[in-house]
């Protein structure tokens, strides 16, 4: 007798159907699944356990991801913090901003193409794979490094917010929560991305910090057009959330 076909029918997600609060959290899944599938893959290769004899060490590899995905989520997160135009109440705000999202993935996005693609155009060896000899035993090249590229350009964005919210939309007054939220915290968790990365062998000082010199850039520069771009009050509606 033949099986019958099922009639069960299945709801079809799509990205459109999910929030927004959730686009930062499946996407930071997409770094820590290709990184630790990686390390996998080189760990249960029988090549490798008769070659390497360096040890590279998977808890910095797991704190790095959470301190660089930390560090971008931070910024989708914060408030944008200002001193209101006399127009409207005078005094210090905070307007959470949904357009935010657009710098946000971009920089993840540039993450992403450099796990999945520039890696493998430079060909920069992980420390000691030089002396190995053969490039089968050190299958993931060090330049960029993805963490530390991810939580410096969230540095860079946090800071370039900060700059423009400060001098052209507070007329140069100084708030110490906005500076906390957009540059302290994120650059705590950048730096200890970037001794993580080198403690834990994953990639030389050299790749770090160059890493870290392009993210710092490529953020600044989306934040400063962000910024400009989107004033941080909602308008006249005087709502917490922006859209």
């Amino acid at each position: 007798m033949a099986p019958v076909p099922s009639t069960r029918c299945h709801r079809a997600w799509t990205v459109r159907s999910l929030p927004h609060w959730l686009a930062v959290p499946l996407l930071a899944a997409a770094l820590s699944f290709s990184t630790n599938a990686r390390a996998d893959d080189n760990d249960n290769d029988p090549m490798m356990e008769e070659t390497k004899d360096f040890e590279r060490s998977g808890g910095w590899n797991r704190a790095t991801n959470i301190m660089a995905l930390s560090s971008a989520a931070l910024q989708v997160l914060m408030p944008r913090v200002f001193y209101s135009d006399p127009e409207v109440t005078v005094g210090w705000k905070a307007r959470w901003h949904v357009s935010v999202l657009a710098p946000s993935m971009t920089l993840f996005a540039l993450s992403m193409v450099n796990e999945a693609y520039l890696k493998d155009e430079f060909q920069s060896l992980r420390p000691d794979c030089e002396r190995e000899g053969d490039h089968r035993t050190c299958r993931q090249y060090g330049l960029f490094s993805t963490q530390s590229m991810l939580a410096f350009s969230a540095l860079g964005q946090g800071t370039g917010v900060f700059l423009v919210d400060t001098i052209k939309w507070s007329g140069g007054r100084f708030n110490f929560g906005g500076f906390m939220g957009n540059v302290g915290v994120p650059l705590v968790l950048a730096v200890l991305t970037a001794v993580g990365r080198t403690s834990g062998n994953w990639e030389t000082a050299g790749q770090v910090w160059t890493s870290a010199g392009v993210g710092v850039g490529a953020g600044v520069g989306m934040g400063v057009l962000y910024a400009i771009a989107q004033r941080p009050e909602c308008g006249y509606s005087g709502g917490l959330l922006c859209w």
